[in-house]
């Protein structure tokens, strides 16, 4: 049987119905909400109207003593403002993923399958998850700063409803020839140990877009934040890193820095370097990076392992 019983409270369900590629009617999630219901479980679900409002529906949850967890149907961006609005709570939380990449349900093995929600649930078996925080805004997964932070700002700029995989394809293929590798400084708890041309990744989680282990040594419960820079200035050598991800070997490589540490700083010459978080566009630079451990409590599958390329793939084909 689940932790959490009929009689502990009401289950607060907080719904993005703008998520990923799915529509309202095939949102993942509403099936698991009927078996909740059918198992007595009282649920009060709620539809966000922005990520500001599933935040704020969070925060809500988090201060009633009749609520007893917290369920999120959504993507990345919604995943994130709820664990901020969810921040140093008792309260559980279950992601049901519904976007297109999911990364932060990706790495706790999750996916939105009835079976796979219904049995995490009635398991119980919940872990505590850092949070990252980049000049102020939460997130779970993974901030990026150079190229990848351009695909993102392309592809929000074109975004105008539901998205999918071959929504990335075009601003990538633009982003790789176009691109120009800016200066990056990155100093990691106050001893700086990068300053030139490059990409950095500083997250809470192993797997990156479509299940590449950039940060390969990352724990989202160690109280540490991992950071991989890829020293990098032109598209050759961009295509050459690629391959050494793909092959896991990229942590091996002499111009590649991989380090851990609780506070990081990311400073650039161009006031405009593009950045992201989860997915979204990210804060201008210069951005300070900290961690906040043990900020979430997460109802994850027992044993699970993170998701990888092949899984991906085969998802983005179905």
């Amino acid at each position: 049987m689940s932790a959490i019983k009929p009689d502990d409270g009401y289950i607060t369900y907080i719904i993005n119905p703008k998520s990923g590629a799915s529509s309202g009617e095939k949102l993942p999630g509403w099936r698991f909400e009927q078996y909740l219901s059918r198992r007595g479980y009282e649920v009060r679900a709620n539809i966000t109207r922005s990520l500001e409002h599933a935040c704020e529906l969070a925060t809500d949850a988090a201060s009633d003593p009749n609520c007893a967890m917290v369920v999120v149907v959504g993507g990345d961006g919604t995943v994130r403002e709820v664990a901020h609005g969810l921040e140093n709570s008792s309260k559980t939380l279950l992601i049901v993923p519904g976007g297109t990449e999911n990364l932060l349900a990706n790495e706790l093995g999750l996916d939105s399958s009835l079976p796979m929600l219904t049995r995490t649930f009635d398991a119980g078996f919940v872990k505590t998850f850092d949070l990252g925080k980049a000049n102020g805004r939460c997130f779970t997964s993974i901030a990026g700063f150079g190229f990848d932070g351009e695909v993102v700002r392309r592809v929000s700029e074109n975004r105008t409803g539901h998205i999918n995989y071959f929504d990335y394809f075009w601003p990538l293929w633009r982003t790789f020839w176009w691109y120009r590798f800016d200066p990056i400084k990155v100093e990691v708890d106050g001893q700086e140990i990068f300053d030139g041309p490059g990409l950095v990744f500083v997250g809470n989680i192993s797997r990156y877009a479509i299940g590449l282990n950039i940060l390969e040594n990352a724990n989202y419960s160690d109280g540490l934040l991992d950071v991989c820079i890829y020293k990098c200035a032109s598209q050759t050598h961009l295509v050459k890193h690629s391959v050494m991800t793909v092959l896991k070997h990229h942590a091996f490589c002499p111009d590649v820095i991989y380090k851990q540490g609780r506070q990081i700083r990311v400073t650039s010459e161009n006031p405009d370097l593009p950045t992201e978080i989860d997915g979204d566009p990210g804060p201008a630079v210069p951005v300070q990076i900290e961690i906040i451990p043990k900020a979430v409590n997460l109802m994850v599958p027992e044993g699970a392992k993170p998701i990888g390329i092949r899984a991906h793939i085969f998802r983005a084909i179905r």
